[in-house]
């Protein structure tokens, strides 16, 4: 399936975390997973978040650069090589994975991956 995940320009300074939860918090939207990555100066956080629309729009008015980009999630299984066997059925069809991270549901582990064509790699892994 497919999900809207917002990516958000964080400096890295004190408090910056806090004050996005906070508007989130404000605005009545749930954090559903989270994934950060830094460098010195700045951080890119993604989340998948109960609106994202409403949440872009908040963090917005808040002073924060955000987008909000397609990413496929995947139902993973608690096996050995599982996310092995999901790579070898993409083969051939995506040129690579930017990144990806877990998202924890009540059904079990899904796998967030962002990639150029998450519409044709969905009909891929339907078809299998």
């Amino acid at each position: 399936m497919i999900l809207k995940q917002l990516s958000v320009f964080v400096e890295n300074k004190e408090g910056r975390m806090k004050d996005i939860t906070q508007v989130l918090k404000d605005s009545n939207i749930n954090i559903q997973t989270a994934s950060l990555a830094d460098t010195t100066e700045y951080g890119m956080l993604r989340l998948i978040v109960s609106d994202p629309d409403l949440a872009k729009a908040k963090l917005r008015e808040a002073g924060f650069p955000v987008s909000i980009t397609d990413v496929l999630a995947v139902k993973a299984n608690d096996s050995i090589g599982f996310l092995h066997d999901l790579l070898c059925k993409l083969e051939g069809n995506i040129s690579s994975i930017e990144y990806m991270y877990t998202l924890p549901t009540e059904d079990g582990p899904v796998v967030i991956l962002k990639v150029a064509n998450p519409e044709e790699i969905e009909k891929v892994l339907e078809e299998v």
